[in-house]
């Protein structure tokens, strides 16, 4: 499959036989609005998203505005997952009165560093542009992400709060938008640090392809954040493989003066309140993370 390694395509699949089981049976919510397919770059259907409205009566945005917007960037270790996996949990956000967006982006190892983080930028760049069309209020975005979407989004927010850094990308984020806020689950935040750990290495030539990025000024996140950094909501669970990613992410935003709250959810002994679980709709302590994240989004407004 144009020269992707067989672990890499056994992996996908496995994950996908087991996001597949985990929402059988879902049905989607027909109180929201849904815009399907919108093209928001040059790169086909690596560049399609999907954008929900809420259609129950709730409106969060400020009198005489539109939606906030919800960007959510998915998971999937930088080469697994879009936004069809992703659409019943980003609809359940939407119902809570926020504009979201679900989009593709380029995955590894057909596409290589930074595509993923130019992928955000564009649409960003298309929420600028398109906020009348769709009834959108740009002075109010906020980023969520998990697992490597997590780490994306956290990143992301570096390139909307210091200018230096979104320099290092040749991004210019559009004065009409505002980064309020973002809410990060279960993901890891030094990536350079994890480079070192088990696989951390494999993975990161996956997406990466050249082992110079691993000292290049682009992957040195943490480095650039400051305190203009948006208030961020970081949660994560007991039997998360990436829990101990959280707190010391935490304690570095709060370092900085960042509004920074951190939760850890489930217990020891509830094996299936794990990684990424508030995606499974299913589950009464995802369903808590979620209320929990929409209501510091709401704060930040």
């Amino acid at each position: 499959m144009n020269g992707v390694p067989q672990r890499v395509i056994d992996t996908r699949n496995a994950w996908a036989a087991g996001d597949a089981k985990r929402d059988a049976g879902l049905v989607e919510p027909d109180d929201i609005k849904k815009i399907r397919n919108i093209s928001y770059g040059p790169h086909g259907d690596w560049n399609l998203m999907d954008l929900y409205l809420p259609d129950n009566g709730k409106k969060a945005g400020a009198e005489g505005k539109g939606f906030p917007v919800i960007v959510d960037i998915h998971g999937g270790g930088y080469f697994y997952g879009d936004k069809e996996l992703y659409r019943f949990y980003t609809m359940h956000l939407a119902r809570s009165g926020f504009a979201v967006i679900n989009f593709n982006y380029r995955l590894a190892p057909e596409n290589s560093f930074p595509a993923p983080l130019e992928d955000t930028y564009a649409v960003f760049l298309w929420i600028s542009e398109n906020y009348e069309k769709y009834g959108l209020d740009p002075s109010c975005v906020f980023l969520t992400g998990d697992s490597a979407g997590a780490q994306l989004s956290s990143q992301f927010a570096v390139i909307c709060s210091n200018r230096e850094y979104a320099e290092l990308f040749g991004f210019n984020i559009p004065e009409n938008i505002c980064l309020k806020g973002v809410s990060l689950a279960c993901g890891m935040y030094d990536f350079r640090a994890r480079l070192k750990r088990p696989g951390g290495k494999e993975m990161a030539l996956d997406y990466l392809k050249d082992e110079k990025l691993f000292t290049d000024p682009r992957t040195d996140v943490l480095s650039y954040i400051t305190s203009d950094y948006p208030p961020a909501f970081v949660f994560t669970a007991w039997n998360d493989f990436l829990f101990d990613a959280c707190e010391p992410f935490v304690k570095l935003l709060k370092e900085k003066g960042v509004r920074a709250e951190g939760r850890i959810y489930g217990s020891k002994e509830e094996k299936e309140i794990a990684h990424v679980f508030h995606c499974n709709m299913r589950l009464p302590e995802g369903e808590r993370a979620n209320r929990d994240q929409i209501a510091f989004l709401e704060s930040c407004m």
